[in-house]
Order: C-alpha cells, then structure tokens, then sequence
C-alpha cells in the first residue's frame, strides 16, 4: 500500500503540472498548420493541389535533428538552458500563429506558406527543448508518469487545436479562431514558468560527440547496405497512412459533412481511438512481440483504408454513421501500426546514443508524412477520391514487402541483445 501511495505522489508534484502544460504548448502547433489549415483553405476554394502541397510546410519537424545541437550548446541569457529555450520558441509561436489570422489562403498563399513553416519551425524547435527537459528534470522513478503526462497535455492540445478549433469555425472567422489558439499558447508559457529548472548537465564536448558519432555508430552496427534498408523500410511503413490522412479532412469537406461533424467525429472520435488503439497495440506486443507486431498491425493499417474507399462511393454520400464507423476503424489500425512501429525505432538505439537517434530516426519517419504525402491533392485531383483510397493502400505494400528482411515472422532462435547492453542476457524487445 505504502508503495501504490508513493507512486501516485509522483503525479502531485510540481513537475507533473508542468509536464502537463508543457505538452499542451507542444501539440498545439501541429494541426494549426495541419489539417485545422486545410480545413480553412478547403472552405476558401483554394486548388485540391496546393492544399496537398502544403504538407511540406510540416518539413522542419523531419529535420528539427540538423540544429538540435545548438540548443545544447548554447544556453539563453535566462532561465536556463532549457526552459530559456522553451520560453524563447513559445513566445515566438504566440506572435507567428496570430500573425495567421491577418492571412488570406486565396488571395495570398505563399504568404500563408512562409507564415506555415515559420510556426512548424518554432514548433519544431519547442519540441527539441521539452524532449531534452523532460529528460533532464526527471528521474527514474517519475519516467513513466512524466512521458504520460507530457502526452495526455499534448492530446489535449490536439483536440483544441483539431476539434474545437473547426467547431469554432462554424460560428466565427477563422481570424478570430486562429487569434484564440495564439492565446492558448499562455498554457505552455505557464508550464514553462512554473517548472523547476533541471540540474545543469555538462554539454557535448564537440559536435562529432552530438551529432556524427550517433550517425558513424548506427552505421557501423547494422552496416551501410543493412543501414540504409532500414532507413527505407522506416520512410515507408507509414506511407500510405500518411497518404489518406494528408486529405482525409478535404476529402470529407468536399463531400458534404459539416466542419463542425468533422470536428467532432475526425478529430474528437479519431483522436480516442489512435489512443485506444495504440494502448491495445502495446498490450498485444507484448505478447507477439515486435517482428509479428509489425506484420499484423502493417497490414491492418493499409487494409482499414478501404473504409475510406467504401465511404466515398455515391451510396453512402453524406452517411455519417459509415463516416463514423470509417475514421474509428482507420485511426484505430493507425494506433495499432503506430505502437509497433515506436517500439521497433526504440530497438533500433543504441544505449549511449538513444536520444539522438530515435530523434534522427523519427525525424525519418516523419519523411513519409512531410515529403512523400505532399502529391497526395495532386493525385486525388486527378484519379477522384475512389481511385485515390485504393493507392494508399498499395503505397502500404514497399514497407511490408520489407519485413521479411529487418522482422521475420519466426526468426532464428538466438537471443539479440538489445544494442548497448553487453551483459542484458534475455530479448527483452520481443525480436525472437
């Protein structure tokens, strides 16, 4: 009993109410330029294809690891290095999202790209300084509640920010709306403010030591032709997920659902059941483990896109319960592909050099939806929204046909230790 009580004291703490803020400043960026802004140029009649383009706004979350050494180098003249920071690239997204409310889609799209990119570049970097805070400020009892509570307040942000923001939509402008989420930016200032300051941690020596060496190691381990498969198979398990979801907002816009349904039901249900899914991937990989994690979920992934296919059929026009049973089941199987596929780049670190590589290999990730799924409008133009859901599912197929050769079904009965581990004698990852 006195242990349960000990641990639910973690969660009382000062750190964990600014953990919690802290991640509501974090993910309330990523769908103001995302599918919330879609949703704003859609109803502004801007071409299907820029708005598809427009997914390369996003690009600087993919290479925020190129200038994540600077922000260990270097620490602002206050609070600290990594609440300054923090403070720095907050206040900096509080003036770029209002700056958005003066924007016009139609009449001035670069305009409203540079202004895009800006924010994502803020964004970015606001992630680099929580993710090295979070890391420092807590300890090895409170890891676990702290990622938790970092996650729940980014949640959260991403249903103001998705669904409350589009049904604000419906009864003011959308200068006004985008003026409100700059405001909400205050919560993660305050997250900010009400932090402890971390113990002081000794920089990188060189940037070989922050940046090179991570790179030379992973190379050096898995070797450069097995390396650079691994990088393709990470670029490509997700695509075709990435593909729909890059119009999956404009897609049920243009055939007649409310902003406010979309809201709700996209955004609000949606939401729900990626986290449900994702708590019932991680409780089946622990019993499958990562190999078959990867091929039962992959495939379930690709497969629930025929929900989007059967909805766009002129039967269902306008059908919300096909609607709503469509976005749980694709975001449900996108929770499922998404547990496995966290847990297979975590498998991939090396001990000593895990912080920068899972942050180089998310960055990778995050390729497929940046870069890759930018035609997505330009192919949905010219194929109709039917033809379209179908190739999503067969840009699913390169990152499978992989698995084979990174995640075999039964691979061979000899324990792989987890890289960084000598003496770790069991394969505690599920690779076996």
């Amino acid at each position: 009993m006195e242990t349960v009580q000990s641990l639910l004291k973690v969660f009382e703490s000062r750190k964990m109410a600014a953990l919690l803020l802290l991640g509501f400043g974090s993910g309330l960026p990523l769908l103001l330029i995302g599918n919330t802004l879609k949703a704003w140029m859609t109803v502004e009649k801007v071409d299907l294809a820029a708005i598809g383009w427009f997914s390369l706004t996003s690009l600087p979350y993919s290479l925020k690891f190129l200038w994540s050494p600077l922000l260990d180098r270097f620490t602002p003249p206050f609070l600290g290095r990594r609440r300054g920071w923090l403070l720095l690239t907050q206040l900096g997204l509080m003036i770029a999202i209002a700056f958005m409310a003066f924007e016009q889609p139609k009449q001035a799209l670069q305009l409203l790209a540079i202004n895009a990119i800006a924010i994502a570049f803020l964004s970015a970097t606001q992630d680099i300084a929580a993710d090295a805070y979070r890391t420092d400020v807590l300890t090895e009892l409170e890891m676990g509640a702290g990622a938790a509570v970092f996650i729940l307040g980014y949640r959260i942000a991403l249903l103001v920010a998705g669904a409350l923001a589009l049904i604000l939509s419906d009864i003011m402008p959308w200068s006004s709306v985008y003026l409100l989420m700059s405001a909400t930016m205050a919560i993660g200032i305050v997250g900010c403010l009400l932090g402890p300051e971390p113990k002081e941690i000794i920089p990188p020596a060189s940037l070989a030591e922050a940046v090179i060496l991570p790179f030379r190691e992973f190379f050096q381990r898995r070797g450069l032709v097995s390396g650079l498969l691994v990088l393709l198979f990470i670029t490509l398990y997700k695509l075709g997920d990435a593909l729909l979801s890059n119009m999956a907002t404009p897609f049920l816009l243009t055939i007649g659902f409310t902003k406010t349904a979309i809201g709700a039901i996209q955004v609000g249900m949606g939401l729900i059941a990626t986290i449900v899914g994702a708590l019932a991937g991680g409780a089946i990989l622990s019993k499958i483990g990562i190999n078959r994690s990867l091929w039962v979920f992959g495939a379930l992934q690709a497969l629930s896109n025929i929900s989007y296919f059967i909805l766009s059929q002129p039967q269902f026009a306008k059908n919300y319960q096909v609607m709503v049973l469509t976005i749980n089941i694709e975001n449900f199987c996108g929770g499922l592909g998404t547990a496995a596929f966290v847990a297979f780049l975590m498998s991939l670190c090396n001990q000593r050099f895990s912080a920068t590589q899972y942050a180089l290999l998310s960055s990778l990730m995050a390729v497929s939806r940046d870069i890759l799924a930018a035609p997505a409008g330009k192919i949905a133009q010219s194929t109709g929204w039917p033809l379209f859901f179908l190739i999503t599912i067969v840009a699913a197929v390169p990152g499978l046909l992989l698995l084979p050769v990174f995640a075999p079904w039964n691979p061979k009965p000899v324990a792989i230790n987890r890289p960084g581990l000598e003496q770790e004698e069991d394969d505690v990852w599920g690779r076996n």
